[in-house]
Formats: structure tokens, C-alpha cells, sequence
């Protein structure tokens, strides 16, 4: 009963956390996160919510890893739509806090507390085991169709999100919006944040959650 307790305690914290470091990202004015430059580009240039345009995304995610399953589909899958439905609320929520900094190294500074949170947040969700973040699963239906580890399937994912968002941004919006520094800082360095987690806190917190090593998938 312990180990079940904190399993789902580092995974609605890791949700959390995931949650402020992809909203802080997009308050760096630097440019977002690749997986989320398609809703925030749409958002910005439609005038839409962006809490809602990242559900959507996340809910084709879910459709998007079912068809390249294949016929190793499990429908246990369709429970990330509600996950996305929760963590596009937090995105809404968190998304309300009046932070609006000029200097570039505030906003540095900022980008580099969002890669943190955003590291440590998907590290807690992915050992932990339950739903994964749709992101995530599309990452790793991505790299299995391919023959390949999940971290092939990112960053194939986050190179289609960031010429989706390019695309999107030219013709409908005549300038290209949500790409910047940010987005090429994210793209290197949070992988490598999310290994450094993985080495520091991996075995204690799969310890606590009553989970092993081989429970956990690899990800390269």
C-alpha cells in the first residue's frame, strides 16, 4: 500500500511539474518547447486557448500511436485523452500567472527553470509507470515503427513539430511564431536533463514505488 501510494505521488507530482516547466517555457518569449509550438503558434495566431489547441493536439497523439500500433494496439492507450484533458487545465490554470520579464538573462534564467521542471517532471511520469504523457507514447509508437528507441522517435517528433509549426506560422500567420533560441536550447538540452534525473533519482524513487529497473523501458 506504501509503494502504490508514492508510485502515484511522484506521478501526479511529475504531472504537475510538467506542467509548470511547459507554461514557463512559454513565458520566456524566447521561443517554446517543439512538442508545444504547434498549439502555441495556433493559438497565437487564431487567438485561441492555448490549454484547449494543446489538448487537441495530445488527443491526435493518441489516435496518431493507436494507428501505428498496429495490431499491437492496446486500447488502455485512450486513457491518455484524459490525462491530456487534466494536464491541458493545469496548462490553462499555471498559464494565468502574470510573469512578463524584459532582461534576456531573466528570461534565460527562466527558460533554464522551465528545462529543469520539464526534466523532472517527465522523469517522475515515465518511471512511475501508469499513463504516459501522449507526447511521450507518440515518441515511443514513433521509434517502435521505425525499429528504433524512443529517443530516435523524439527527436523525429520534435523536428516534425517544429516544421509543422514553421509551415503553419508562414501561411497563415505571414511570420514564423513560437520558434526561437528557446525552442534549439529545448531541443538539445532537455534530453540530457531528463539522462541526468534518470541516473540521480531513478533507483531511489523506483525503491520507494515498488518498481525495478526492468519495469522501466528504455528510451535511446
Amino acid at each position: 500500500m506504501g509503494a502504490t501510494c508514492w508510485r502515484i505521488g511522484y506521478y501526479l507530482v511529475g504531472l504537475v511539474l510538467l506542467a509548470i516547466g511547459l507554461t514557463l517555457n512559454t513565458k520566456t518569449g524566447l521561443g517554446v518547447s517543439p512538442i508545444i509550438a504547434v498549439p502555441f503558434s495556433i493559438s497565437n495566431i487564431w487567438n485561441l486557448n492555448f490549454a484547449l489547441m494543446t489538448f487537441c493536439l495530445y488527443t491526435l497523439f493518441v489516435f496518431l500511436q493507436m494507428l501505428l500500433d498496429g495490431k499491437e494496439r492496446r486500447w488502455s492507450t485512450l486513457l491518455q485523452i484524459p490525462f491530456s484533458l487534466v494536464f491541458s487545465v493545469l496548462l490553462d490554470w499555471f498559464g494565468r500567472l502574470p510573469i512578463a520579464l524584459c532582461a534576456l538573462w531573466q528570461n534565460l534564467l527562466l527558460l533554464l527553470a522551465a528545462m529543469v521542471l520539464t526534466a523532472v517532471g517527465v522523469t517522475l511520469m515515465v518511471n512511475m509507470r501508469l499513463v504516459p504523457n501522449p507526447a511521450d507514447g507518440m515518441a515511443d509508437a514513433l521509434g517502435k515503427r521505425l525499429n528504433r528507441g524512443m529517443g530516435f522517435g523524439k527527436n523525429l517528433l520534435d523536428l516534425t513539430c517544429v516544421a509543422v509549426t514553421c509551415v503553419i506560422s508562414l501561411a497563415c500567420g505571414g511570420r514564423i511564431t513560437a520558434i526561437g533560441l528557446g525552442t534549439l536550447i529545448a531541443m538539445v538540452c532537455v534530453g540530457r536533463l531528463i539522462a541526468l534525473c534518470q541516473r540521480l533519482f531513478q533507483k531511489p524513487m523506483l525503491r520507494r514505488a515498488g518498481l525495478t529497473e526492468a519495469c522501466v523501458g528504455e528510451e535511446e
